[in-house]
């Protein structure tokens, strides 16, 4: 339930205060927003362990025109031995808070590391990197804003050979979108841990015809840092994987 000594006026400015990525949020969703008249917050999923705390909530709105809208805000830091500060992540689409919660509690951290004492050298690395993957379910195609889906998908990606506008006007015409973890892997890269996910992300266009974009996201950078690149076709996006691995 919504916290009484708490308007939902306040509650949205806290919200997209503390929110790292608000500024993905859509126009089209902070305008809504506007007009939200009370909400009701509850938890939705969360996974604690010694590495990593991490919570999804939603929180729902009642808008003035008597629609509804739903955040899902995604909150992680730390395990119970860290001091690490929380950080929190904010998304109005249910799929992009369950690809951020796999990043970060089944790729990266759940993953057992590659080590040293392994004795498993490069070579064994880019084979699990450029393994065949097992055969995805069946797609289960669910229309909701795809278009603007794409949209921050392209937005967000770094690689400089990433997609271009006539890949953004192709998506335009997407009503309906499907999201595969194709694969999740952590090893060592340059003597440090590194996380590779590589995701599907499956277009319904209003022709009927299917396309996909091909995300990668990893820690495999000289600082450490959460990189997210894209892709046209899934073998650039495991060759990029593989070059990744060859961090000087």
């Amino acid at each position: 339930m919504s916290d009484p000594y708490e308007t939902t006026e306040q509650h949205l400015e806290r919200l997209l205060r503390c929110a790292l990525n608000s500024f993905d949020l859509s126009d089209t969703t902070i305008e809504r927003l506007g007009t939200a008249l009370t909400h009701s917050s509850s938890l939705h999923s969360s996974h604690h362990s010694s590495a990593l705390h991490r919570e999804t909530y939603r929180h729902t709105y009642l808008l003035a025109d008597g629609s509804t809208l739903t955040l899902w805000e995604l909150v992680h830091g730390g395990g119970r031995d860290t001091d690490a500060p929380r950080r929190h992540e904010l998304y109005d689409d249910e799929g992009d808070a369950q690809v951020a919660a796999a990043r970060l509690s089944g790729s990266f951290w759940d993953t057992r590391a590659i080590t040293d004492e392994s004795s498993r050298d490069d070579l064994e690395i880019l084979t699990l990197l450029t393994a065949v993957p097992p055969a995805p379910l069946p797609r289960m195609y669910a229309p909701d804003n795809s278009a603007d889906h794409a949209r921050r998908v392209l937005r967000r990606a770094e690689n400089g050979d990433r997609p271009g506008a006539e890949t953004a006007g192709l998506l335009r015409a997407a009503f309906a979108h499907h999201i595969t973890q194709i694969f999740g892997r952590q090893c060592r890269v340059d003597g440090r841990d590194a996380g590779f996910t590589l995701y599907e992300h499956a277009f319904l266009l209003l022709d009927g015809s299917e396309t996909s974009l091909w995300e990668v996201e990893h820690t495999a950078t000289p600082d450490g840092r959460h990189m997210c690149e894209v892709y046209g076709d899934e073998q650039t996006a495991r060759r990029a994987m593989e070059n990744r691995t060859r961090i000087c």
